[in-house]
């Protein structure tokens, strides 16, 4: 009797057991393909975001998208008091350097962009890469235009063109050909008028772009609200109290020379930057300067 009572406990004792190991096993077989499909999960919602941006550029400072009207921002958004916009993977819009009319105010009235001398039939391209949200005629303004959204924040308008190559709700890439010069709309002689806006809010866009070396000024902008109507100088953006902000290091400049051109002592700049007299400097290398 006590020797089958011992066999009994040890058949259910040896099932148990086996049932433990068979759920070792199905876990271990089961890890491998959890860890795939978390993979494919990553991957899915990887593509979803990409898509929703290529969807919606800056679609978390946005509040709409909509292609009836340039300006159609109003009181809808919320301006944040600075904000840092990354300058890199730009392109000039144009090869053209010589600026006709500057940002600022004019006969009048507010001009919220450059002019840049171009001719008829001349390239303009995509500054940075986005979707393009307008493609229209402003007979007493912007003549053909073209407004594109960026991921960055940014938005550019492309005014007075002779022909619009791209569509509207089309993704762009940086340096992709999005018309031609022209002289269309509200305009004396053929001009491409580039405007760069923050949320409605018009930049100086020579405090991003340096058309005459064909470079942007630095690798990032500090948007201040309320504030963006800079003069430059060089490659220094320069407050309108006088106060220097960055100097983007070009080909040959040293500390010396850089703090000539920006007015900031060596050793003011060695301390802001966290640099010595002695550090190379790299072109392209952007320099704090007060």
């Amino acid at each position: 009797m006590i020797l089958k009572c011992i066999k009994v406990v040890a058949a259910v004792a040896f099932s148990l057991v086996s049932l433990h190991v068979s759920g070792q096993d199905l876990l271990a077989r089961q890890a491998p393909i959890d860890k795939k499909l978390r993979v494919i999960d990553s991957v899915a919602l990887i593509r979803q975001i990409k898509a929703e941006m290529a969807e919606y550029p800056a679609y978390s400072l946005y509040p709409n998208w909509e292609n009836t009207r340039v300006h159609a921002f109003g009181n809808k958004v919320v301006v944040p008091d600075t904000f840092r916009i990354d300058m890199t993977g730009f392109c000039m819009p144009t090869t053209n350097t010589k600026i006709t009319s500057k940002f600022g105010p004019r006969r009048r009235r507010m001009h919220n962009g450059i002019d840049v001398k171009v001719y008829i039939g001349d390239t303009i391209r995509a500054a940075f890469g986005g979707k393009v949200r307008m493609v229209k005629y402003e007979r007493r303004g912007y003549g053909k235009y073209v407004v594109i959204r960026h991921e960055n924040g940014l938005e550019t308008i492309y005014g007075h063109l002779s022909k619009q190559l791209v569509n509207e709700n089309q993704y762009v890439e940086a340096g992709e050909v999005i018309g031609l010069g022209g002289n269309t709309g509200r305009s004396t002689g053929s001009h491409l008028h580039f405007e760069t806006r923050f949320l409605g809010q018009a930049i100086n866009p020579a405090l991003l772009f340096d058309f005459e070396k064909q470079d942007i000024v630095a690798d990032t902008y500090l948007f201040k609200k309320g504030n963006n109507r800079y003069r430059r100088s060089n490659s220094t953006a320069v407050a309108s109290n006088g106060d220097v902000q960055y100097y983007k290091v070009r080909k040959g400049d040293s500390l010396s020379r850089i703090s000539k051109k920006t007015g900031t002592s060596i050793d003011t700049l060695c301390k802001l930057n966290k640099i010595s007299r002695r550090t190379t400097l790299r072109i392209g290398q952007v320099l704090r300067c007060s």
